[in-house]
């Protein structure tokens, strides 16, 4: 199973990841300007990397996986998800949404674009997520 994680991986790097993955770290970039904004950049960079090899990956609510709430869960966690979502989220998402129509286009692309719709999802709100491998969702 992991040949074929690493071929899709592979495939999804060169077809549109390392687009989208730089797009990510460019705006972790912008957000490490302000020190307010370094929390937002740090998740830019775990996201980003994830947006270079996404099959085998997933994200989910860091409250679901530690079983309680911090910071980034919380009242805080939304607040940031509304000032992430207005500044750069809706931009991330848009552009995996052209990315995801790109590859809907043809057959072979099609789980290229399902991948693209969960990280555009996953941009609109993704303080209080975390990165883990498929095994441990």
């Amino acid at each position: 199973m992991s040949v074929l994680r690493f071929i899709f991986n592979l495939a999804w790097f060169i077809m549109g990841g390392l687009i989208m993955g730089l797009a990510w770290w460019l705006v972790g970039l912008l957000c490490f300007i302000s020190i307010i904004g370094i929390p937002f950049g740090r998740a830019c960079f775990v996201i980003g990397e994830m947006t270079f090899w996404p099959f085998g990956q997933e994200s989910v609510n860091r409250k679901q996986l530690l079983g309680h709430e911090d910071i980034g869960t919380g009242t805080m966690g939304l607040l940031g998800n509304i000032i992430w979502l207005v500044f750069f989220g809706i931009w991330l998402a848009l552009g995996h949404l052209a990315s995801a129509i790109a590859c809907f286009v043809t057959i072979i692309g099609i789980p290229f674009a399902i991948q693209h719709l969960k990280l555009a999802l996953l941009s609109l709100t993704p303080i209080g997520q975390t990165i883990v491998n498929r095994s441990e969702a």
